[in-house]
């Protein structure tokens, strides 16, 4: 029985169609459905019923799945065991944001697939929160301040940040100066996060409203210079900014408290070996650079 057609029938059956696993794993959907006819044939059942919708398990299909996991589970294992120096094999499909993620993660990720020949590194760069487990994800790194989630997480480095608005903001609306003041300002958000402050060692919540939203860092800076309110910002995008004097520090006497940088992944005992590698490379690589 060939593993990668266990693995293609694991990929299919998590992702619910052809297409999804298809994108998952980096191969055409022919590919995905001839690997499945073969698995079929040779076990002699229906293992999926193909719908226009996607594709669902059968009973047979049910059943399969968890033993069909275990064992490229298994042989990913074994195939660790006897690579030379540590090689890694197989693949690390990675969720990495678009803020930051090309110019200071890319590098780290490029590094890991040139000290491991056999690794395969898929990496999607965007800032919306993936689904993990839905998206078949083994690790996902992350900015800012957790949510509380099921998933685990282990922090590789610290991110600082600072309240900032444009000159001509703090002239026309003026520069807040306690919590209670800030909610009353424009505030330039992802979506509807709460954001932390800290008097002394107490952390405040508060929860800003405004009208203009984005998912990227960068472009809620170009929001800021423009004016239109006050935002949330690492240093590593607003430093030259602030030196020029075209962004300014606001609330300065509440400061929000250090964000990080994580790597997150899905729920088990023993995280993969490709994830905890790839953690200790963000780690020293961390440790290396100036904070972001």
């Amino acid at each position: 029985m060939d593993i990668e057609e266990l693995r293609t029938f694991v990929e299919v059956a998590d992702a619910g169609g052809v297409s999804p696993a298809a994108r998952r794993l980096g191969v055409s959907k022919s590919i995905v459905s001839r690997r499945l006819a073969r698995l079929e044939a040779e076990l002699g059942v229906q293992l999926l019923a193909r719908t226009t919708r996607g594709a669902a398990l059968t009973e047979a299909g049910v059943a399969f799945r968890d033993h069909a996991a275990r064992a490229c589970a298994e042989i990913d294992a074994a195939r660790e065991l006897i690579l030379p120096d540590g090689d890694l094999c197989g693949r690390l499909r990675i969720a990495v944001p678009l803020t930051f993620g090309p110019t200071h993660l890319a590098p780290v990720l490029a590094d890991m697939a040139r000290r491991h020949p056999q690794l395969h590194i898929h990496t999607v760069y965007s800032d919306r929160f993936v689904d993990l487990i839905a998206e078949g994800f083994d690790c996902a790194i992350r900015f800012g301040y957790l949510q509380d989630s099921n998933l685990i997480a282990r922090h590789v480095g610290p991110l600082h940040g600072k309240l900032v608005a444009s000159p001509d903001y703090v002239k026309a609306h003026g520069s807040p100066e306690t919590p209670d003041e800030l909610v009353t300002h424009q505030a330039l958000m992802q979506g509807t996060e709460a954001w932390q402050l800290t008097d002394g060692d107490k952390i405040i919540t508060v929860r800003p409203q405004g009208r203009f939203k984005a998912d990227n860092g960068t472009a809620l800076a170009a929001a800021a210079l423009a004016g239109l309110g006050i935002a949330w910002l690492p240093d590593g995008i607003t430093h030259d900014d602030v030196a020029s004097g075209t962004l300014v520090p606001v609330m300065t006497r509440y400061p929000p408290p250090p964000a990080g940088v994580y790597v997150i992944r899905p729920p088990s005992q023993y995280p993969a070996r490709n994830v905890r590698v790839l953690t200790e490379l963000l780690i020293t690589c961390f440790e290396q650079a100036a904070p972001i």
